[in-house]
């Protein structure tokens, strides 16, 4: 499936990589993707690691879906579906830079509740909650409200990492972000 210029049958680091500079928007609600991290069934920090589960069967479902899970118990987290269906990879939403769109900012800063744009959507529960994310957003189309993704409107430089809060597979570069980005969730580490 290609959405927004960007293979999501292809391997969930390929897509991670893809997808920073591309505008998400929830409920006309988002901003440019600086931060994300790949996961594929292969390795064992995914929750497809151990196969199919009630909580991850949209992981392995179509690519070009949204997969939502509540960390930890306290914040939802949103992910993208990518490879083919039965394999288990997605890319965790890590960070977003919000548009410069009054009320969007407006409804962002409500639902987190500070002033602070760099703090809104820097993280994948600060982010989930400022656009409203909820388990109801779990298993939706990429391509179609309330969850619309906008093409990069030019070219990013992205770095490769080690992803953030795992304890497994921790050797894998698998965390991008865009270089010189004030809207991290972590400085960048390579």
């Amino acid at each position: 499936m290609d959405l927004a210029g960007i293979d999501f049958s292809a391997p969930s680091p390929e897509v991670a990589r893809r997808l920073i500079g591309v505008t998400l928007l929830v409920d006309g609600v988002g901003g440019r993707i600086v931060e994300t991290e790949a996961y594929d069934a292969s390795e064992p920090a995914s929750h497809c690691y151990a196969g199919l589960t009630e909580r991850n069967f949209s992981m392995f479902g179509q690519p070009g879906r949204s997969y939502v899970y509540r960390s930890h118990g306290l914040h939802w987290c949103l992910n993208f579906v990518c490879r083919e269906p039965d394999h288990g990879a997605g890319v965790l939403i890590r960070a977003l830079e919000p548009l410069d769109d009054a009320a969007g900012l407006a409804l962002m800063r409500e639902r987190r509740g500070l002033d602070d744009v760099r703090l809104l959507c820097s993280g994948p529960g600060r982010l989930a909650q400022a656009l409203g994310v909820t388990r109801a957003h779990n298993n939706l189309p990429l391509d179609a409200p309330p969850l619309v993704l906008l093409p990069r409107r030019r070219e990013v430089e992205v770095l490769a990492g080690m992803r953030i809060g795992i304890s497994k597979a921790v050797e894998l570069p698998w965390r991008f972000v865009e270089a010189g980005s004030r809207f991290l969730s972590k400085p960048h580490r390579g």
